[in-house]
């Protein structure tokens, strides 16, 4: 297999440039030597066709052109006309005669010369060629002539010839002239476009480095811009750009939630090895017979229920986040979102009566959501808020809409609240913090979120109903977590 050949679009260019120029160069030096050639050879067909007409009007004969006078009667013959402009042939002009069976005639005594003789040796038919108007191109010792004949009265023929050795004289200067004039524009041309394309072409060479760089790893490597450059190739750099960019995007999104879920398996085999290992452990101490006594067989039970019932509502909530994850189709109706949040106060009054608990919510709040979605959202919050912080710390619910008809549920306690490092990590699945508020989820309360995913699947669930989570906390000033839920569709 013949292998491929790789041309430059710089060579490409350059060479199409050239050849067309070179084409369009031969185009116009053909056709002004062709318009020279004519142009020239036409003043000596007008010469040479004006002398044999004069000739021809003239009637006259060898003999009368052989007397003096004769010849002054020729001289005004040929000339005719008040410009006084003689159309007797010039110097350089061949004349023979001949007679009518093509012999050359000695003209006033004189024989005639070489030239004269090669002349009629290059004419074979000289009565037929005085038949002719039109001048003729003939070959007289090698040298270009063109040449006509005129009959005169007594019937012999008179040959006029006139060289036409300048005229291609000055068509081959022409020619040199154009040729050395197209070879210097072609050269011209030639270094132009090279520089040209050079220029035109260096954005796609700063393509080819960023796209060598990102295969190497330089995933942020982007492709300049530049002020000359033309608008086809701004317009590929801006979409090519904008792909690198989402590239980039979509390779760093691909990280994290590699490393997500790398740090999401590793929590959730610490969260179910943890109880099974207690489980494991009182089984254990029950197979050697280590729990005679039946309070301890009791307690050991009942540890061993409490870790099962952590199990299970572990499994739950990876179950719920794998169902929010997959982002099912919720079944949306009008939900009464103020009776959630009483209901949901009351609970936590009921739990712990000795804490403050303001809710401003009063009326009809009416949004279109999943009740149960809603419910384990505001249910999170306040869980959180009862894990971990003090009795004593008040707790503030409100909910509001607003003039565009977006609902606030926003829940703020007063409690120790969360370095700012914490906060950010608070949605993060498995994401405990220790003496904060809301981003760690207790181990130790049985109806708590306690497996530290409780936010998690706040975050999930309100992302599902079109919503966002924000978070304002810092230490010492408490957690407020506000709940922004889309208008309903009209």
């Amino acid at each position: 297999m013949r292998p491929h050949r790789t041309h430059s679009l710089r060579t490409r260019l350059t060479l199409v440039n050239v050849l067309l120029l070179a084409l369009g160069i031969t185009v116009a030096t053909a056709v002004s030597l062709f318009g020279l050639r004519h142009y020239l050879l036409g003043a000596i067909d007008s010469e040479l066709t004006g002398s044999r007409e004069g000739l021809q009007r003239s009637g006259i004969t060898m003999k009368q052109i052989e007397s003096l006078s004769a010849l002054a009667a020729v001289r005004d013959i040929l000339a005719p006309g008040e410009s006084g402009v003689s159309t007797l042939p010039k110097p350089e002009t061949v004349f023979m005669a001949v007679d009518g069976s093509g012999r050359p005639m000695s003209f006033t005594g004189i024989p005639p010369s070489e030239r004269q003789r090669a002349l009629a040796a290059a004419v074979e038919d000289p009565v037929a060629a005085a038949r002719y108007d039109t001048a003729r191109d003939v070959d007289v010792d090698g040298e270009p002539y063109r040449m006509t004949a005129a009959r005169l009265g007594d019937g012999s023929v008179v040959l006029l010839a006139k060289s036409t050795k300048t005229v291609h004289q000055s068509l081959q200067r022409a020619l040199k002239l154009d040729l050395g004039f197209g070879t210097l524009l072609l050269v011209l041309l030639a270094v132009m476009t090279l520089m040209s394309a050079g220029r035109t072409l260096r954005p796609l060479e700063d393509m080819v480095e960023t796209a060598s760089a990102i295969a190497e790893g330089d995933l942020t490597r982007r492709i300049p811009g530049r002020h000359d450059t033309i608008a086809e190739t701004e317009q590929l750099r801006l979409a090519l750009n904008s792909m690198l960019q989402q590239v980039e995007s979509a390779y760093v999104t691909r990280e994290r939630s590699a490393a997500q879920l790398r740090r999401f398996v590793a929590d959730a085999s610490h969260e179910l090895r943890t109880p099974l290992a207690a489980i494991r452990g009182y089984l254990q101490l029950y197979a050697r017979g280590m729990l005679r006594e039946r309070e301890e067989r009791t307690r050991a039970l009942a540890r061993m229920n409490a870790e099962a019932d952590r199990m299970g509502r572990l499994v739950d909530e990876l179950l719920t986040l794998a169902r929010l994850d997959q982002r099912p189709e919720l079944r949306l109706r009008p939900v009464d979102l103020s009776r959630l949040v009483r209901d949901a106060a009351d609970d936590l009054r009921a739990q712990q009566p000795d804490r403050t608990v303001e809710v401003a919510a009063d009326g009809t709040m009416l949004v279109q959501g999943d009740e149960s979605g809603l419910r384990q959202v505001i249910g999170n919050l306040l869980t959180n808020i009862r894990v971990h912080t003090p009795v004593a710390a008040p707790v503030t619910v409100e909910l509001a809409r607003s003039e565009c008809g977006e609902v606030r549920l926003r829940v703020a306690d007063q409690g120790p609240g969360m370095e700012g490092a914490d906060a950010d990590r608070i949605f993060d699945r498995f994401f405990r913090v220790t003496g904060g508020t809301g981003g760690g989820d207790s181990d130790t309360d049985g109806n708590g979120s306690g497996s530290g995913l409780g936010m998690s699947i706040v975050q999930a669930v309100v992302a599902s109903h079109g919503g966002e989570v924000t978070v304002k906390t810092a230490p010492g000033a408490g957690l407020a977590v506000t709940v922004t839920l889309p208008c309903p569709s009209p």
